[in-house]
């Protein structure tokens, strides 16, 4: 009887073991699911990864990624802190309307639309942008004798006050031949950066616009605004008016943007390598 109770007591010491063992499995493969799920869903992300070379730290990575600016923001952001200007000339103005189009378009009225678009432009890229008109009216006194004097002398002055990178004068072209279209960008011929200017500007307006025959810069020695201007200044004729599709194309909403879209575009060349 006593020899029976011995071997009871040993099978039920061994049913506890097993019983234990078998627990303590079960426990461990709960543990190592639950590990697992939380790799899955990025928990595990947040921790600090130990290497035997040094410690790599990932807490915070992934909200860092999200919160890191695209790279058109941080350039805008960089060229707002680095203070640049730029003044926009809208051509003509007032009683001078400029050339007048085949089909009757008024090159002041288009010049200024042109500018305040570039203007915005400029401006989501970070630059300071000044027109030298914001309206219809040129920069002269109604009762000034010689009014095309007195504006373009103030608009010298205009640029002059602001110290800017550079100016750019927005003008619309004409000729005798109606076959003749597109852009042109006209430098003083003694200035280095404004042929700079003018070669960034001209290759961004013959690629934006996919000109068939590309025309090419142009220096000049005898206009006025190229003359007495300190800072680099380039006038960029959009177009030819005295081409019936050209002049078409100029006043609507969607090529005018097109066109500020490159003069911007050109600009911000510029302005990587000058500014």
């Amino acid at each position: 009887m006593h020899k029976k109770k011995e071997i009871l007591e040993l099978l039920m010491t061994a049913l506890i073991l097993v019983c234990a063992f078998y627990v303590g499995r079960l426990g461990a493969s709960i543990t190592a699911s639950g590990e697992a799920e939380k790799e899955k869903s990025g928990e595990a992300a947040s921790g600090v990864i130990n290497w035997e070379d040094g410690t790599a730290a990932l807490e915070g990575q992934q909200e860092e990624e999200k919160t890191a600016a695209p790279e058109g923001l941080r350039q805008a952001q960089e060229l707002t802190e680095r203070g640049i200007t730029v003044v926009l000339d809208a051509g003509h103005g007032g009683i001078d309307a400029g050339k007048v189009g085949v089909n009757g378009a008024l090159e002041k009225e288009i010049n200024l639309a042109i500018a305040k678009k570039l203007a915005d432009r400029l401006a989501k890229n970070g630059i300071t942008a000044v027109l030298t008109r914001e309206s219809d009216g040129g920069l002269y006194d109604e009762g000034e004798a010689n009014k095309k004097q007195q504006d373009m002398k103030r608009r010298c002055a205009a640029i002059d006050a602001q110290s800017p990178l550079l100016a750019v004068s927005i003008h619309q072209n004409s000729y005798t031949e109606s076959s003749v279209k597109g852009p042109q960008v006209f430098y003083y011929e003694s200035s280095a950066p404004g042929k700079e200017l003018a070669a960034d500007l001209q290759e961004a307006l013959n690629e934006m616009l996919e000109i068939e025959r590309p025309r090419e810069i142009k220096a000049n020695d005898s206009y006025y605004l190229l003359r007495k201007t300190k800072s680099p200044i380039v006038i960029v004729e959009c177009g030819f008016l005295s081409n019936p599709e050209e002049a078409e194309k100029l006043v609507t909403d969607d090529y005018q943007e097109k066109v500020a879209e490159a003069v911007c575009s050109g600009i911000l060349a510029y302005v990587r390598d000058n500014g």
